[in-house]
């Protein structure tokens, strides 16, 4: 079950499943990503904040530069560049990595028994190419990961209540999985799919059985988080964090 929680009286947000590790995924006032004068100021503030919270330098808070892509990397201490990276795999204790989203997935993904986890960036492409399974499969091929222990929680994105996608996309996307039913809807000839569903059914085929997912909508529910389609292509965003201690 997902949760509100304060850190300096800024609101994040955490998942209960994925108790033993910090993680958490920012909203409106504690975003720490951007290209917008006006929230530079407070996301300074907030990436210091949160760089102190998880015990860590500023540079040691890595964020790739996403591309909805399938690559997936492995952080490195002492490296902060991942071009064309949109699921970061994090194994070390020196460091905590964030993606950012607006609409799209995002996906933070712990192996409670190996104390490893990894952030995944899920938007359509993203999805359509399966990157929250293949993150897990890169952990078990890497680091004979057993599905049965990782537990993921899939944060707010947009819902299908809101997203609404051509016949081309929705095709591309319900390929993914074995059993569609349900994760797609059309309504007055329009189509509109579970983004979040698809990855959830994407991850139980790959073995992993414990998924929370996020009931926020990034549309529907703008007062909390940023949505790239209603606020007219935005570039603030809410992030996805993981630090292991």
């Amino acid at each position: 079950m997902f949760y509100f929680e304060k850190i300096n009286n800024k609101t994040i947000m955490k998942s209960d499943l994925l108790g033993g590790v910090e993680h958490f995924f920012t909203t409106r006032e504690s975003v720490i990503k951007t290209k917008e004068e006006d929230y530079k100021a407070l996301v300074d503030e907030n990436k210091k904040m949160f760089a102190d919270y998880l015990k860590i330098s500023l540079k040691d808070l890595v964020n790739p530069s996403q591309t909805h892509s399938v690559n997936i990397e492995v952080a490195e201490v002492g490296k902060s560049d991942y071009p064309e990276c949109d699921g970061l795999i994090l194994a070390n204790k020196e460091q905590g990595i964030f993606l950012n989203f607006a609409d799209c997935t995002p996906v933070i993904i712990y192996d409670e028994n190996l104390k490893i986890g990894a952030v995944s960036h899920a938007g359509w492409r993203g999805t359509a190419g399966k990157i929250s399974a293949l993150t897990v499969e890169k952990l078990v091929k890497d680091f004979s990961s057993n599905p049965k222990d990782i537990k993921v929680a899939i944060g707010p994105a947009i819902s299908m209540c809101c997203y609404n996608v051509g016949e081309d996309v929705l095709k591309k996307l319900i390929s993914t999985i074995k059993n569609s039913d349900g994760v797609y809807e059309i309504r007055n000839g329009e189509f509109y799919v579970d983004l979040k569903e698809i990855n959830r059914r994407q991850l139980l085929e790959v073995g992993v059985e414990n998924v929370d997912v996020c009931p926020y909508c990034t549309v529907c529910d703008n007062d909390l988080f940023f949505s790239y389609r209603k606020e007219n292509a935005t570039t603030n965003r809410h992030s996805a964090l993981l630090r292991l201690f």
